[in-house]
């Protein structure tokens, strides 16, 4: 699974009505990961994690990856290194229970 981050950014940007959970789902499936698992991501994340989270871990995501020469090709590994440098710990916990529960593991 790639892209996970540059999903995240666009998708937590709420600027569009739909709801957190079908956003990231959306943006996840777009970068190949399938329907089911796409959605269960969204919906664990959205259920976890505020709004003010989500949109902390879209911004730490995207900048991880800021000056990477391929910045499309970021793995759940990544992500969830980048949730764990979040001085909020309940974003990594909600990043590695939503892989593990949703089997996206790397």
């Amino acid at each position: 699974m790639k892209a996970v981050a540059i999903t995240l950014l666009g998708t937590l940007a709420l600027g569009a009505c739909a709801a957190p959970a079908t956003r990231i789902s959306t943006g996840l499936q777009r970068y190949g990961l399938d329907e089911a698992r796409a959605d269960c991501v969204g919906t664990r994340l959205q259920g976890d994690l505020s709004l003010g989270q989500l949109q902390q871990l879209g911004r730490a995501a995207a900048a991880y990856k800021k000056d990477d020469p391929n910045p499309a090709a970021l793995t759940v590994g990544d992500l969830v290194r980048v949730a764990g440098e979040i001085k909020d710990p309940a974003i990594a916990l909600a990043v590695g229970k939503a892989a593990a529960g949703c089997n996206v593991l790397p």
